[in-house]
């Protein structure tokens, strides 16, 4: 379970939300992300902001169904999804407890600049990039040097 900020606006809301999976890293979920900004309501209406994590995330029709979903599951039938986009998704928003599930899942968590990779199967640093992207937009692909395996490493964005 998520440790939800008991200082936010509608807790309860908050921990509904952290039960919406990442639909690319599934391991962690969209408030952990950080792609969940706010939560607001207007009478009966819901309105839940997000920064997806690229301006072009494929995902972001998605995170929006998620969260309409869970939200409507969890008895909110008048849901709005508004969009921001600036200030603009970056990895600061990642705690530490979310990229160590990260790297217990085999990707490798953002650094600060991008330079110096650590293998999540071995945790050396002798690494190299083999593409640019990996499975998504927001990771590239690597290979380990010392264990030779390949893996993902969540591009640090800022």
């Amino acid at each position: 379970m998520v440790v939800i900020d008991i200082n936010k606006k509608y807790p309860e809301i908050w921990e509904f939300l952290a039960e919406v999976p990442d639909p690319e890293i599934p391991i962690i979920n969209l408030v952990e992300l950080g792609v969940v900004r706010n939560v607001e309501k207007e009478g009966d209406k819901v309105i839940v902001t997000i920064t997806p994590t690229y301006t072009g995330c494929p995902a972001k029709k998605l995170f929006e169904d998620l969260i309409r979903e869970k939200l409507i599951e969890k008895g909110f039938e008048d849901v709005q999804i508004d969009t921001t986009l600036s200030p603009a998704w970056n990895t600061d928003w990642l705690s530490e407890a979310t990229k160590a599930k990260m790297m217990a899942d085999g990707i490798s968590p953002p650094t600060d600049d991008n330079k110096v990779v650590t293998c999540p199967n071995c945790k050396s640093t002798n690494t190299k990039i083999i593409s640019k992207f990996g499975s998504t937009p927001c990771q590239s692909f690597h290979s380990c040097n010392d264990c030779l395996e390949p893996f993902n490493y969540f591009k640090c964005h800022r």
